[in-house]
């Protein structure tokens, strides 16, 4: 058959398919359509003869012949008035009716009554093909429109994957679909909320649908089954891959299943309709494969529902709830007398009220026992007794709440189902104990020292603590979680092929970060290692190497403090943050630093606020941590994270909703927050604490919640080895990747390429750039400075194409051959500055390129990579996926420059006389450091203790000790040396490293002659002097310090 790439047969076979499942469809139909009011009045008519013959009878004798028109207009209005998902579940009142007239009619939860069945078995479902659906533009036609008794409930617009792809088809809907032209009609089929309840792009391949369009602004969701863990659909060997939409979604019983318990309505605080929920596929299967299990299995069973970060399960477990709580068996029995839900999700106990109101109309369905009102063990009794349908309660009340019904099932027979959300909490006593056989020997010791445990583990406990007898006979377990727990899957999974467990159902990282709902965390994962690897030409980080070359001054400043210490993490970590991580989402980024323990967070705390206010930086830090902290080195008193020594802003409030407000920066947490804790604004990672395997990808992920503008995420590691990150990630996300150490090289010879391919000019960099810049920039002035360069670039390629398409019909293999290099070109022109937008991203962390003109162009191609959907241009560039984020250019050309253009190193002179370099002065320092001390302290120590005891810990705590600091600055070193405020310093520095130091602290405190060597060393080897007077001329010169 001649042009099957085209779309109409697309068409053909959807409706064919339709028509012999249940539908209705004839090809001459569409003009039957009411263009003005969006509604096919023969099925509406036919619908309401069928199933309300009574009704429709006394509207005919109400109204007489304009009755079609009234009956229309009547239906139009409430459509737009309380919208379309409203009239089919509630029906429309009218003149000469007693009760509303129905527009649909529902399966209900049991099927006893035959005349509901009549009236479900009545209802029209319409396929129309071709609609001329808009009042605005009469030749506008839609493929295809699917309509509930006459009312349209869905569009859809196809293509072809031979001509297009499902992007042309979202894009005509953004660009070509309003729903509200300037000064047209409103489109009754689609506009919100009176028109159809979703819109479905499709191609053979892929869907996206939407619920609501808003022109440009649309934002359309992927609509696909996956494929092996990632985006997309596999392949079918029965037809299109897409062939789901319609074989199975759209099914006749599940489509109308969907309309009646899968759509939600949001509202505002005035109860308005702001948009409309559709499950996307990974839900609607879910939980359509978790019922048709229990109903099949019957109660008793355990599922496992491993859901990504990103894949709303929020809705999933509100849906779960809902039908296991409505679920009855084939004799028509209530299967559950309750459903629990544990969870730690403020929205999901308001959530699952407003869908289960939204699906019946009824207040009181669910009940949730807190702290507050009086006893749990009385509220939950009431609840039970109440035959309350879902009780939702928090992982406090949880074991208490599981006892119960466990109790229950086994003294009376009643049957639960218990939906366990991934919640933590902190645990002590017997609910602790009960735990320590099911957790690691790192878990338990997190526990102990204030830290948190989850669902699973309680779970799991109550679980192990029960024989598998009659007491868990009459419940039903089902486990969200993002990433299971070896233990969890051996409670919780179903034996796989191989014979070991695997969870019930499975939506994966990967899938949620490639159809963009989390972002990807390694991106831009650094080991400290790596980073000095890096920096430091491919040597290896070693902490007696102190290089502090003028060849280094090209490395960002952070890559070359060494972290010995606390104080000087503190240092890497708010210079990093200072320059990566806060010019992110428009100055609004936040950082979590992540450390091992509770007394570590105090004295980090402690270092950290002390560095920022030495400084004047205008950053606000808080710390987390459960339970109090004795520490007499940093505080006389136990402090907990509301002491006023810690955290002096929070006055009483929560740390989660204080870190949210524009005041505080970096967060610091010990065993706390690091899982459950969503922050959008969170872009940077600070990790000095040992995770393993899922710890690991828990923690991280905390970064990976999507936000407006937010594509960029560090993460800096001191301690972790990147190679057991990465395979715990792999876990979960197949594919994961890690930036290797890179030549730094490559973003000159990049540039160099791109610069050459002569598809710019510097003016329109600069011209960009200008914009990102201005704090006053506004959008419409970057669309106007990046439009031109996308334009030029798409028509290029869109020109490409028609050269070979006309040389490929005239047999002019040489000119086809040119245009297509001339695309090869433009795809890998592309490709390149994705490369370098990548590579920037990364190695601008470690490397200050002290050259503008390279960020410069990382701004610039950052903006324009969006705009080039080469194949897909349109007449205007698409400007909707470019947003302003006001980016701050990091280098102020206040470092000389020593890669060059070209790339290669090149180191300045030394000074004129003598041939030493500073690497080597540096270095006889230490070794003299080394064989100084090695004479003042008996004991096995080694080389590298000594050193780090006193060219880090004793020379950090002293740099940081303000009066030596002013003393340096305004004395000569000999007045310096014989100060008593030095002495009485080096005794606290020493009294401070007594916990990390014992062997050499306590020689120290015990003997002047000792204490006389270390001093004689630190001002002569280790410098202390020089320093503190380089540090003094730094904080009073802001030009230095900025």
């Amino acid at each position: 058959m001649a042009g099957l790439h085209q779309e109409k047969h697309f068409e053909d076979e959807i409706c064919e398919h339709l028509v012999h499942h249940g539908w209705l469809y004839e090809a001459d139909a569409a003009p039957q359509f009411q263009t003005p009011t969006g509604l096919f009045l023969p099925d509406l008519l036919a619908w309401l003869k069928a199933a309300q013959p009574d009704s429709l009878q006394r509207l005919e004798k109400t109204h007489g012949a304009q009755l079609p028109q009234v009956l229309t207009d009547r239906i139009r209005k409430s459509l737009n008035e309380r919208g379309t998902l409203e009239v089919l579940r509630r029906g429309v009142e009218m003149l000469g009716l007693k009760e509303p007239l129905q527009l649909a009619q529902f399966k209900p939860a049991l099927g006893l009554n035959p005349a509901i069945q009549v009236r479900y078995e009545a209802n029209h479902l319409r396929v129309l093909r071709q609609v001329h659906h808009s009042p605005n533009h009469p030749k506008d036609a839609l493929d295809l429109v699917l309509c509930l008794n006459g009312v349209p409930v869905a569009t859809v617009e196809l293509k072809s994957n031979f001509t297009q792809s499902v992007h042309d088809a979202v894009d005509q809907y953004r660009f070509d679909r309003h729903p509200a032209p300037k000064g047209g009609l409103a489109e009754p089929v689609l506009g919100f909320p009176g028109g159809a309840l979703v819109h479905f792009a499709v191609s053979q391949s892929e869907v996206m649908m939407t619920t609501r369009l808003a022109g440009p602004g649309t934002r359309f969701l992927p609509f696909n089954r996956g494929n092996q863990g990632g985006a997309g659909n596999a392949p079918n060997p029965e037809g299109f891959a897409t062939a789901y939409l319609w074989e199975e979604v759209w099914e006749r019983e599940s489509w109308l299943d969907i309309l009646h318990r899968y759509l939600v309505g949001k509202r505002d605080e005035k109860k308005q309709l702001q948009a409309v929920i559709f499950p996307r596929y990974h839900q609607l299967d879910a939980t359509r494969k978790l019922v048709a299990d229990v109903l099949a299995q019957g109660p008793g069973q355990r599922y496992l529902i491993q859901h990504s970060a990103g894949s709303g399960k929020t809705n999933s477990i509100a849906w779960t709830a809902h039908f296991l709580a409505d679920l009855h068996d084939a004799q028509h029995k209530k299967l559950f007398d309750s459903v629990l839900v544990v969870s730690d999700r403020n929205v999901l106990d308001a959530q699952l009220q407003e869908a289960i109101f939204d699906f019946e109309r009824t207040t009181g369905v669910v009940a949730t026992i807190t702290n507050e009102s009086g006893s749990k063990s009385a509220q939950l009794g009431q609840a039970l007794k109440d035959g309350k349908k879902i009780i939702v309660c928090t992982i406090q009340t949880f074991p208490f709440a599981l006892q119960a019904v466990q109790e229950l099932a086994a003294t009376e027979g009643k049957r639960f189902a218990v939906i366990a959300d991934e919640a933590h909490s902190s645990q002590t006593g017997e609910a602790a104990a009960k735990l320590k056989q099911l957790l690691s020997a790192e878990e338990w010791a997190d526990l102990q020292d204030g830290g948190e445990v989850d669902t699973e583990a309680l779970l799991a406990a109550q679980m192990e603590a029960k024989a598998a007898g009659g007491a868990t006979k009459g419940l039903t377990y089902v486990a969200f979680t993002a990433t299971p727990k070896a233990k969890t899957l051996e409670l919780f999974g179903r034996p796989g092929p191989d014979g070991l467990p695997q969870p019930f159902h499975v939506y994966s990282m990967r899938q949620a970060i490639e159809e963009g709902f989390i972002l990807d965390v390694l991106q831009n994962y650094t080991s400290y290692k790596l980073a000095f690897k890096l920096a430091h030409d491919g040597q290896q980080y070693d902490e007696t190497q102190v290089e502090r070359s003028a060849a280094m001054k090209g490395i960002m400043q952070w890559v070359r403090l060494h972290p010995y210490n606390i104080a000087q993490k503190v240092q890497v970590v708010v210079e990093h943050y200072r320059e990566n991580v806060q010019p992110l989402l428009n100055g609004k980024a936040k950082a979590m630093v992540v450390v091992a323990s509770r007394k570590e967070a105090v004295r980090w705390q402690k270092a950290m606020r002390s560095y920022i206010q030495g400084r004047n930086y205008p950053l606000g830090v808080l710390v987390a941590f459960s339970g109090e902290v004795n520490d007499a080195e940093s505080f006389p008193e136990a402090v907990t994270e509301t002491s006023p020594q810690l955290n002096p802003g929070l006055k009483g409030r929560d740390i989660r909703e204080t870190f949210a407000g524009p005041d505080y920066h970096l967060l610091l947490v010990a065993n706390k927050f690091q899982t459950g804790f969503d922050q959008p604004l969170l872009c940077g990672m600070y990790v000095d604490k040992m995770l393993g395997g899922i710890q690991a990808v828990q923690t991280l992920s905390r970064l990976n919640r999507a936000h407006p503008g937010k594509d960029t995420t560090y993460i800096l590691d001191f301690v972790n080895d990147p190679a057991e990150v990465l395979k715990a990630f792999k876990t979960y996300y197949e594919t994961a990747e890690l930036e290797s150490a890179t030549d730094p090289h490559l973003v000159y010879d990049l540039r160099a390429k791109l610069d050459a391919a002569g598809h710019f000019d510097d003016f329109e960099v600069e011209r960009v750039v200008q914009v990102e810049l201005d704090p006053k920039g506004t959008q419409k002035e970057l669309d106007a400075a990046i439009a031109p360069v996308a334009d030029r670039l798409l028509k290029r390629y869109k020109a490409a194409q028609a050269e070979k398409a006309n040389a490929d019909a005239l047999g002019d293999d040489k000119a086809a051959k040119a245009a297509k290099d001339t695309l090869d070109a433009l795809v890998l022109f592309k490709g390149d500055m994705a490369a370098y937008v990548r590579l920037y991203a990364f190695l601008s962390q470690i490397f200050d390129y002290g050259n503008t003109a390279i960020e410069k162009r990382f701004v610039f191609f950052k903006r324009l990579l969006p705009l080039l959907e080469f194949g897909r241009e349109r007449d205007q560039v698409d400007l909707s996926k470019v947003v302003l984020t006001h980016h701050t250019l990091k280098n102020r050309g206040q470092q000389p420059m020593t890669l060059n253009a070209d790339g290669s190193y090149k180191l300045p002179p030394i000074d004129a006389v003598g041939s030493g370099t500073v690497q080597e002065k540096q270095q006889a320092y230490l070794n003299e450091i080394i064989e100084k001390v090695n004479g003042l302290f008996e004991g096995e120590l080694t080389d590298d203790d000594q050193l780090v005891y006193v060219n880090g810990v004793l020379k950090g705590k002293l740099l940081e000790n303000e009066t030596l600091l002013q003393q340096a600055a305004s004395n000569s070193k000999e007045q310096f040396a014989n100060s008593p405020d030095l002495n009485k310093a080096l005794v606290d520095a020493i009294i401070d490293a007594f916990e990390a130091h014992q062997a050499m602290s306590s020689q120290a405190l015990g003997s002047a002659k000792v204490q006389a060597g270390l001093k004689d060393i630190l001002l002569g080897p280790a410098q202390l002097y020089e320093a503190l007077r380089a540090r003094s001329s730094a904080s009073s010169d802001p030009a230095k310090r900025a």
